[in-house]
Formats: structure tokens, C-alpha cells, sequence
């Protein structure tokens, strides 16, 4: 991949269907992927929203696999590859690179917390240098609502210059738009594609020259996010992002990952859509129900749902 290609547009942290005995489901996830694909949405497995952490290595070598079996343009794929043991990452971002993923979303080693800018800056140096291969694209995924181990301005602009061409995007999913607008103007104009971590920010950041956002209800939302992307200069923006908010909304008020799998089973009727792996825990009967009547009350459509149900 030349290092003058630059990532924008919409991605989404591809939900991870299980079974009922809850393993992965790979049909269905293919054919998740494939319908994000027809809305012009990129995929970005593995993420948090993917249970990520609760999938095995294995388990992700064999669905990212599935996916480049299946046809599907690696291109356009941009796993989630950070872990807590070294050794898991450099083999994971590995195999990515390997079935010519156009890019890693690389969260920092999570467990041990205060952790300095200097053992981060080894981590993913350790990490670029272990992968050993000029077609790897990191990016950064500043997530410290759930990590609590942040990546700092300076250990970005740390580690872009040690690793130009390499360190190629971030994704902030800290809920500070002041540090997302940070990582925009000391970043973007050097290379860096900026990424807010929800679609909330959307239009803040394209006004602001950033490259687009990874969001989680492009799971289920995806084609009015990717028209504001495609239309943020229209007088109608403000518009599309207020409609945009309120779809968010709605899927807030529950855990985000349960409440999507949740629409999913109602609007295809499988219920199997549901199953979360645990410790996550599948939405309550009252929950469901107030779910669908949140979901009618902002409109929403799941478009083309049947694709999605089937057997």
C-alpha cells in the first residue's frame, strides 16, 4: 500500500455473532460484513463493540479468514489488534498485514493501569518492530473511558515520528471533543487520519478536517451516517447530525452492544442475534420492550434486514 493512501469515510466495530452455544457464527458474520460493505461502510473487526476481548486469537485468525475466503475486499478491513501480551498482537497484526488489511486498530496494553508514555511508546514499538513489514498501517485507538490508559498528544507525535508512514490514523473514543479537535490540527495536516469514536462527533470533525468516524451503531445505522459523511457541506447538516444524535440516543439509554444485537434479532425475527458472550448479558424482556418503543419513536429502520436473518 503507497503511503500517500489515506483513510476516511465510515467504519464500524462489526458486531460478532455467536451461536447459542456461543461460539462465533461465521456465515453470519460474513454476512454482516457484506451488508456494512453495501452501504459503503468499512469494517473495523474485532473492535470494542465486537467483544474483541472476549474472542480467543484463534478466533479472530479464523473469522478474519472467513472474511478474505469469502471475497471480501481486505482493503476495506481494519481489524482490532491490540491485547495485553505482546506476542498476541505481533501475531495477530501479522496475519492482517499478511491478508493485505488495509490497516490495524490497535488499542494500548490494557491491564496494568499508570503506566508511562515511555512503556507505551516500547509497546507499540515492540509491536511494529516484531511485524517487521513496510505495508503495516497502525491505527491508534484512544479509548480511556475503558482502557483508563490514554494515548497521550505526545506519545502519538512520538511515535509518528519514529514510525512515519506506519502510525497512519487514530480513532478517539474518549468523549472529549477539545482532544479530538487536538489530534485534528496537530495531526491531520501531517498525515495522521483522525477518527472520532462516534458518530456524534461526525460532522465536528469533518468541519474541523478530520477523516471520518468509527462508530458503533454503524452496525445498524449506517446509511444515514454515510450520507452526512457525503453531504456534511449541505445546509442540511445540522439536520442529519440532530437525527443522527437522537438514533444514538435511543441506543444509549441500554448497553450498547446488547441493544444492537437486540434490534437485530427483532427487526430479522432470529433470536439468536441477541446472544452476547459473557460476562455481557442479553437485554431483558422490559428492556426489549422499551428498546422498540425508543427505536419507533426516532424512526428507525434496520434497511434490508432480511439479508441479515437468514438461515
Amino acid at each position: 500500500m503507497s503511503h500517500s493512501h489515506r483513510f476516511q469515510g465510515v467504519y464500524s466495530p462489526v458486531l460478532t455473532p455467536f451461536n447459542t452455544d456461543l461460539t462465533p457464527d461465521p456465515e453470519r458474520f460474513v454476512r454482516h460484513c457484506r451488508w456494512l460493505l453495501d452501504q459503503e461502510v468499512g469494517l473495523s473487526i474485532f473492535g470494542t463493540n465486537s467483544e474483541a476481548t472476549s474472542l480467543t486469537l484463534k478466533e479472530k485468525r479464523t473469522l478474519l479468514d472467513t472474511l478474505i475466503s469469502a471475497e471480501l475486499p481486505a482493503h476495506r478491513i481494519m481489524p482490532g489488534t491490540g491485547a495485553c501480551a505482546l506476542p498476541d498482537v505481533i501475531e495477530l497484526t501479522r496475519h492482517a498485514v499478511g491478508a493485505g488489511c488495509g490497516g490495524v486498530l490497535m488499542l494500548p496494553p490494557f491491564y496494568y493501569k499508570g503506566v508511562s508514555d515511555e512503556g507505551l511508546f516500547r509497546a507499540f514499538a515492540s509491536v511494529i518492530e516484531g511485524v517487521a513489514d513496510d505495508r503495516l498501517r497502525v491505527f491508534l485507538y484512544h479509548i480511556p473511558p475503558v482502557t483508563q490508559v490514554p494515548i497521550s498528544l505526545a506519545l502519538i507525535d512520538r511515535l509518528m515520528t519514529a514510525f512515519p508512514g506506519i502510525i497512519t490514523g487514530v480513532k478517539d473514543s474518549s468523549g472529549d471533543w477539545d482532544n479530538t479537535r487536538s489530534m485534528i490540527e496537530q495531526f491531520q495536516p501531517r498525515g495522521l487520519d483522525v477518527f472520532a469514536g462516534s458518530e456524534t462527533f461526525l460532522l465536528a470533525t469533518l468541519r474541523a478536517g478530520g477523516a471520518g468516524c468509527i462508530t458503533a451503531t454503524g452496525n445498524v445505522n449506517p446509511a444515514p451516517i454515510v450520507q452526512l459523511f457525503k453531504t456534511w457541506q449541505n445546509a442540511d447538516a445540522d439536520a442529519q447530525q440532530a437525527k443522527l444524535n437522537a438514533t444514538r440516543a435511543a441506543f444509549a439509554q441500554f448497553p450498547i452492544i446488547a441493544a444492537m444485537k437486540a434490534s437485530i434479532a427483532m427487526k430479522t425475527d432470529r433470536a439468536d442475534w441477541a446472544t452476547t458472550r459473557p460476562p455481557l448479558v442479553e437485554l431483558s424482556a422490559s428492556q426489549r420492550e422499551a428498546l422498540g418503543a425508543a427505536l419507533d419513536a426516532v424512526n428507525f429502520e434496520l434497511v434490508n434486514a432480511s439479508s441479515l436473518g437468514l438461515r
